[in-house]
This record gives structure tokens, C-alpha cells and sequence, in this order.
């Protein structure tokens, strides 16, 4: 069973916990095998908003293997440069041990700083809140620190903007983990939308056209990836969104840059090759199940 372990460091920032902890929370409701465990390296953390926290197990105390996840959350500002915080020694020393044995070391917003003072940020490209992102910069002159980005994955190690970006980066290892309709899924049931890193080569439908913030195109879309064998015509997506036909072609467009039946077309051809994969299905079920008129019209869209 994977672990993703969180360390509740003192002056914790909420969301950049909470929101980590709510995607994988989420994900095992629909079917991710992982163990959440909290750890602390100061007795009685509490929050910046004044909540504290019950009693947890010492860090050191953690059984981690190889593919398991440590994720350290931002902290009070004046806290991270505080002496105090610099004298962890023991905590960065085990943050570096765990790098070593391949467990993977995470940060959200000034969490980098622990990393930083862990030895793990030395010609790894890496990013922070962007109000500290000069600061992480200066205090670690051997990293390669990234501004403007949500989070980036190097050499091992994920670092994340500031606060809902650490959202963004627990989705971006979730799709790495379980794959990116998995991962779409948790996203809708959390009522957000994954946002990828603009360094995010890998394509999927699932996940692709979503850089807006409309709602009704955002309900079309969802409509359609639970619906592909339905009869989608405009005039029906229009009306279980309150638009015009006419309006609704516009708007999908506008948005995402494709129109209805072309990212339609895409979302059925990406089912139908993840179909495909089974030996027991025939071809004239593929298409059925994918909203094709007939075999022959799945086969020249799959040539395309």
C-alpha cells in the first residue's frame, strides 16, 4: 500500500495542507490504494489562522518506502526565516535521507524553503510562492528557481506555487499515478478543474480544453465524457445548459478552442483506443458503446 505523508510544521498554512490532503482523500473514494498519515517535528502545531492540531506521530517515526510521498506545506513567512527554523537540522537531514531512498519529497508555496535547507534543491529547477521566489533564490543560489509556474517536477522533486496551486500539483501526481480520466474524475468530485503546468507535454482529452472558467461549457464537457454514445446534438447540449444552439457553438468555441463535434470526435476516438486494449471486444462494440453510426466510420476516424 502507498503512503503520502504529510509533515504539520508549525505556523502551517491551512490550504496548503488541506488541499493536497482533500485530492488523495477524494481519490480513494474512487479507488486509490493509499495510506494519509501526519507526522510533526514540534509538539502542538498550530496553524496560521490560529487552529490547532491533535496529537501526532514524530517524523521519525514514519515507515516510508520506495514510491511513497512526503509532502511539507508553507509556514508562516517569518517563521521559515526564523533561526529556529533553520536549526532543524534533523528534519532536513530526513527529508534528504528520504529523497535518497527514492521516496518522493513534495513542497507547496514556501515549503521549499524546508527542501532548500535540505540539500534537495541544488540544480533542481523548483518554484514557491511568487512573493518568496526572489527570496528562495538568494538563500539557495545553486537552485534553479521558476517563476510563474504552478508547480514543476525535477530531478525527483515537485515544488508548487502559492496556496490552491498545491490543488493543482496533488492532481498533476494523481494523473501520473492512476492515469488522466482517473484523475478528471476527482477533479469534478472536488468541483475543480486540473490545471496543468504549462510544461505538461503529455496531451489528453480529459484533461486538455479546460483552461476556462465558464461553467455551462465545463458542464457540456462533463456531459459529453459520461455520454459519448448519446445523440449530442447541439440543440439538446444547448438546452440542459439554458443556451441557444447558436450561443452554445459560440461560447464552446470561443472557450476551447474547438467546436462541439470535433472535441467530440476526440473524446470518442480516445475511448475507443482505450477500448481497444480488450482482446474480447469486437469492433462493432467499440463503436456502438462510442457513439459511431458503424464500425467502418470508428476505423476512418482511427486511421486520422
Amino acid at each position: 500500500m502507498k503512503k503520502i505523508a504529510f509533515i504539520i510544521p508549525p505556523t502551517v498554512e491551512l490550504l496548503d495542507l488541506a488541499g493536497p490532503v482533500q485530492v488523495f482523500t477524494e481519490a480513494k473514494f474512487y479507488g486509490l490504494e493509499a495510506d494519509l498519515e501526519f507526522y510533526q517535528y514540534r509538539e502542538t502545531p498550530i496553524s496560521t489562522s490560529g487552529l490547532g492540531f491533535g496529537k501526532m506521530e514524530h517524523f521519525k517515526n514514519a515507515k516510508l518506502k520506495e514510491g511513497d510521498f512526503v509532502f511539507v506545506p508553507g509556514m508562516d513567512c517569518e517563521y521559515v526565516r526564523s533561526i529556529a527554523f533553520m536549526a532543524e537540522r534533523e528534519f532536513f537531514n530526513w527529508l534528504k535521507e528520504c529523497s535518497e531512498n527514492k521516496i518522493t519529497v513534495c513542497s507547496i508555496c514556501n515549503g521549499a524553503f524546508a527542501l532548500g535547507h535540505a540539500r534537495l534543491l541544488k540544480n533542481t529547477e523548483c518554484t514557491t510562492h511568487w512573493r518568496r521566489v526572489d527570496e528562495l533564490q538568494t538563500q539557495f543560489p545553486q537552485a534553479k528557481v521558476v517563476a510563474d509556474i504552478l508547480y514543476v517536477k525535477s530531478n525527483d522533486i515537485y515544488t508548487s506555487a502559492g496556496i490552491s496551486a498545491g490543488i493543482d500539483l496533488a492532481l498533476a501526481i494523481l494523473e501520473e499515478l492512476k492515469g488522466a480520466l482517473f484523475t478528471h474524475k476527482v477533479a469534478r468530485g472536488l468541483v475543480v478543474y486540473h490545471r496543468r503546468s504549462g510544461r505538461h507535454k503529455q496531451q489528453s482529452i480529459y484533461l486538455d480544453y479546460r483552461n476556462h472558467i465558464n461553467p455551462q461549457i465545463h458542464e457540456v464537457q462533463d456531459y459529453l465524457i459520461d455520454n459519448l454514445a448519446q445523440d449530442n446534438s447541439i440543440e439538446s447540449l444547448a438546452a440542459k445548459v439554458g443556451m441557444s444552439p447558436r450561443n452554445l457553438a459560440r461560447v464552446f468555441k470561443e472557450k476551447t478552442g474547438s467546436t462541439v463535434l470535433e472535441y467530440l470526435t476526440l473524446l470518442r476516438k480516445e475511448y475507443a483506443n482505450t477500448m481497444l486494449n480488450n482482446p474480447e471486444y469486437t469492433i462493432e462494440y467499440i463503436a456502438s458503446k462510442c457513439g459511431f453510426k458503424t464500425a467502418r466510420q470508428l476505423q476512418r476516424i482511427l486511421k486520422k
